[in-house]
């Protein structure tokens, strides 16, 4: 097929075999019920009750059996042709299992209503099971499943208040459980949930034997479910997050809700097994610890082997199945930094590996690796060196298991004799009013409010790292950049003789007038079956209309245009996964959907930090952990991209809540923002390197991130060399012309194109600083098929 086809003319040709749709196909279906499965995190399995026995009855209390959130609302949700419930899927599984049809079609009854009364999936109270209906499960097992789900979408944060109990049980949902546990021998609790919730009720409670998390898990996520309760699969996922006792418990829970208008990072560093694990007397309220999950057969690691070249780590494990069901194993590396001037975690995950399927006496070797220099940590303050990554004098020791309260120590040590600065770097995004820091031994630093230069970050800087110099000079020395298109006669180049060789980027832009690159530096209208907009759509000059598609749990199609696409696991339960191959298997099918209904750009994935259980959008994001983050989606990438679909890497950054998104502010000290909130996307954009990158709404500290050069081009594409593209999220509030300035390079969804008109006119902004973004707007356009 010729280059940008199906941009241009819509062809809708099947990708599948046969001429077969891939959208939603058998083959997608059945990934993402795999996905699904192996995400889920079995959290307790007394007495091996799991998996259900053969021939075992059941019964199956909860309106989450029927009312099945397969993912999050806004953005992050999916037009599906169905949604495969837990009781669906148990009642698939029946030969292996009896279950018993009455209580679930009370379930059934009573959602149905609640959906027809206008109340929202997910959002529906516990309604009390009449006495003849427990009488009658009673009567036909000792085995009872309780579920409970929650839901959270895009634009709202969820609190945990008398009208909102989001995180803790409701009254409604402590009365089944307590009637279930007082009727019922054996109780298996399933979490249907897409952040952490309260999980101490489940974990001190003897009667209640076993729990799964079972995530958010897509549209078949019901079914994946019953194959791990009858053993069909045996669970691998292990925790991203850390559940602890209560929401107070984390540190961010405090000032969540103080303002509208701000959010204080003030436990610094310190965000989730980093405060739980270091924070005196903390570790108490951890109920299951970050890495964590069971399986039904056992493992063990041995042979250890670690050593070192100078630049890099590498450990080597043999991991056996020493139990009687086939599984698969997480092995995590952990280090400990030394104890020195500069304030640190008491653990880090550095590296990990996931065995394949291992039979019963079946091992495996595993070898994790990682840099030397990801053990440095960041100084902001000078205590070593000022804004530089730097390693203190000292041992640094390594820790392997399967989760971070279960490691054994290592022999090998990386020792220095004397501090090392690893990079100097320059002070970016200081923050202005943070008040406080948290320290390692839990106290807090006091931080003197400064005021940020307006001229420490000079126009001369943008210029100079806004993509490579020599493109720079390049386009500063064309002869067109200086003239408005008609001022002379010249023959019109198109966008392919660019692909095609026939002339340079930079004399196809000299071309192109003040007025047209204006229209290039906004989004254009929808074609086909998108519904979030386009780039590029000059005819004139043979630029396609690049379609844009949602993500991140599938392509997202409106639901009346009757398209109907693969619903998969949302980003949390495929982090639980800790499979970076499933997941860029996930990338490729996804992305092949995208393309199959004529689109190019699919806005995923997300990797914002899991901050606090109280985001709305957390079912978007992975993990707590930058690394467990950075990993899933630089692999979520190489596999959209190997299809010519260009990946988005969103949102860049802090934004750890929905409330006031588009006015908030995240003060957030540098050393956190870099070490925390930015690592991931730094491991994405060297490990993958996608072609375009997405802008948040929120400040961080005092400013806009689609208008911070300090953020976009001085650490973005200074210092990391990202040489893709920028765009802003949708409707944001931000000035047009310093976004442009800032190196942000297109505004999304559409613009008042006389911001920039005017800016031109008033001398605010430059055709050149306008050239360099369009440059690479069209260097995205010219990479895809």
């Amino acid at each position: 097929m010729g280059k940008w086809v199906r941009a241009n003319y819509q062809p809708c040709l099947p990708l599948g075999d046969n001429q077969s749709r891939i959208t939603a196909s058998a083959r997608h279906i059945k990934l993402s019920r795999q996905a699904a499965a192996e995400g889920s995190v079995l959290l307790k399995n007394q007495n091996d009750i799991l998996p259900l026995k053969k021939g075992e009855k059941v019964v199956i209390f909860g309106k989450a059996q029927i009312d099945y959130v397969k993912g999050g609302g806004g953005s992050g949700d999916v037009s599906v042709s169905y949604v495969r419930n837990i009781y669906d899927g148990l009642k698939l599984k029946e030969g292996k299992i009896e279950v018993l049809d009455i209580p679930s079609l009370f379930y059934t009854n009573y959602v149905k209503s609640q959906y027809k009364a206008g109340n929202e999936k997910g959002c529906l109270e516990e309604p009390e099971l009449p006495e003849s209906i427990m009488n009658a499960a009673i009567a036909f097992t000792d085995t009872a499943i309780v579920t409970i789900n929650r839901y959270s979408k895009e634009g709202f944060d969820r609190k945990n208040d008398e009208c909102d109990t989001y995180y803790s049980l409701s009254d409604n949902e402590k009365k089944l459980i307590n009637d279930v546990c007082d009727n019922f021998t054996h109780v298996i609790v399933l979490l249907n949930v897409g952040a952490m919730i309260d999980t101490s009720w489940l974990a001190g409670n003897d009667r209640i034997e076993a729990a799964i998390i079972l995530w958010q898990g897509g549209m078949e996520g019901g079914l994946a479910a019953a194959d791990i309760l009858v053993g069909d699969v045996n669970p691998s996922g292990k925790l991203v997050d850390t559940c602890a006792k209560a929401l107070c418990d984390y540190p961010s829970s405090e000032g969540f809700h103080e303002s509208e208008d701000y959010v204080k990072y003030t436990e610094d560093i310190f965000v989730g097994y980093r405060y739980f694990e270091t924070i005196p007397t903390k570790s108490d309220c951890v109920v299951y610890p970050f890495g964590y999950g069971l399986s039904y057969t056992t493992f063990d690691i041995f042979n250890i082997a670690a050593w070192d070249n100078g630049k890099k780590i590498f450990v080597t494990v043999d991991v056996k199945n020493t139990g009687k069901y086939a599984g698969k194993e997480v092995v995590q590396l952990y280090y400990s930094a030394p104890i020195g001037r500069l304030t640190k975690p008491a653990i880090e995950l550095c590296a990990f590996a996931k065995t394949p399927m291992l039979e019963p006496d079946e091992s495996c070797t595993l070898t994790l690796t990682y840099d030397v220099t990801d053990m440095a940590s960041y100084d902001d303050i000078g205590i070593i060196e000022k804004s530089a990554y730097v390693m203190e004098k000292g041992s640094y020791r390594l820790m392997v298991g399967n989760s971070i309260r279960n490691t054994v120590c290592l022999d090998y040590f990386y020792e220095l004799t004397q501090d090392l600065v690893v990079k100097k770097l320059t002070a970016y995004c200081v923050p202005k009013r943070l008040g406080k820091r948290m320290l390692a031994d839990g106290s807090y630093m006091e931080v003197s409010d400064t005021e940020m230069d307006e001229k420490t970050f000079p126009c001369e800087y943008v210029s100079e790292y806004c993509g490579p110099k020599a493109d720079t000079k390049d386009i500063n020395s064309l002869e067109g950049y200086t003239f408005e298109y008609g001022e002379k006669e010249e023959k019109v180049y198109k966008l392919i003789d660019v692909a095609e060789g026939r002339i340079t980027l930079d004399e196809f832009i000299s071309q192109i007038s003040n007025e047209e690159m204006i229209e290039l530096l906004k989004g254009q209208n929808n074609t086909g079956v998108a519904c979030t907009f386009g780039m590029g759509d000059l005819p004139k000059y043979g630029i396609p209309n690049i379609m844009t598609t949602d993500g991140p749990a599938g392509v997202r199609i409106k639901p009346w245009v009757e398209v109907h696409t693969t619903a998969f696991p949302i980003a949390t339960a495929l982090a639980c996964t800790w499979n970076v191959d499933l997941l860029e298997e996930i990338g490729r099918a996804g992305a092949m959907e995208v393309k199959e209904n004529n689109m190019q750009i699919w806005l995923t994935p997300a990797l914002n930090i899991h901050r606090s259980p109280l985001c709305g959008r957390n079912f978007e994001y992975y993990s707590e952990d930058p690394l467990v983050s950075g990993k899933m989606a630089a692999a979520m990438v190489r596999g959209i991209q190997s299809q010519n679909i260009v990946a988005t890497a969103k949102h860049l950054a802090c934004n750890n809540k929905e409330t006031n998104r588009r006015e908030s502010d995240s003060i957030v000290s540098e050393r956190a923002l870099r070490e925390i909130y930015l690592r991931g996307f730094e491991i994405c954009v060297k490990e993958s390197a996608p072609k375009v990158i997405m802008t948040a709404y929120n400040l961080v500290n005092g400013v806009r991130t689609s208008e911070n050069a300090e953020l976009i081009t001085g650490i973005l594409r200074g210092e990391w060399g990202y040489q893709g593209m920028v765009t802003t999220d949708w409707w944001n509030t931000a000035e047009h012309y310093k976004e442009v300035k800032a190196g942000n390079d297109i505004r999304m969804p559409v613009s008042d194109t006389n911001v920039l008109r005017n800016a031109i006119e008033k001398g605010l902004l430059t055709r050149n600083e306008m050239a360099i973004c369009v440059k690479r707007i069209l260097e995205m356009i010219l990479w895809i098929e």
